[in-house]
C-alpha cells in the first residue's frame, strides 16, 4: 500500500512540478539562458512529465504484491529526481555564471536509474511468460 500512495504522490507532484517549471522555463528564463541551456532544461521537464505521468498510471495498474513492483516505482521516483533536478541545477547555474559541476555525473545516474526502471517494468511484463 505505501508503495502505491508513494507513485501517487510523487507521480502527482512531480506532474505539478513539471508545469510549473515548463512555464517558468518558457518565460522567466527564455532571455537568461542560451539556447542550448534552454534546450536541457525543457528536456529536464519532458522527462520529468513522462515520469510522472507513468507514476501515476503504474500506480493504478500494478499489483503491488511482488518486490519487483516497489523496485519498479523507487527507480523511477529517484531517477527522475536525479536526472531532472540535475539538469535544473546546471542550467541555473550556468546561467549565474557558476556552474556547479559537481552535478554532471549525477545526471547519467539518474537516467541509469530510469533505464532500469523500464527494464524492470519490461523484465516484470515478460517474466510471467517464461
Amino acid at each position: 500500500m505505501e508503495t502505491i500512495l508513494l507513485a501517487q504522490i510523487m507521480g502527482s507532484f512531480y506532474g505539478l512540478l513539471a508545469i510549473v517549471f515548463g512555464a517558468f522555463g518558457a518565460h522567466a528564463l527564455k532571455k537568461k539562458l542560451t539556447p542550448e541551456q534552454l534546450h536541457s532544461f525543457e528536456t529536464g521537464v519532458k522527462y520529468q512529465m513522462y515520469h510522472a505521468i507513468l507514476l501515476v498510471v503504474l500506480s493504478f495498474n500494478l499489483g503491488f504484491d511482488q518486490p519487483i513492483d516497489k523496485y519498479i516505482v523507487n527507480c523511477f521516483v529517484m531517477g527522475t529526481l536525479l536526472f531532472s533536478f540535475s539538469i535544473y541545477g546546471l542550467c541555473l547555474s550556468a546561467s549565474k555564471g557558476k556552474k556547479l559541476r559537481f552535478l554532471g555525473p549525477i545526471t547519467p545516474i539518474g537516467g541509469l536509474l530510469l533505464a532500469i526502471g523500464w527494464g524492470l517494468l519490461l523484465y516484470s511484463f515478460i517474466a510471467p511468460m517464461l
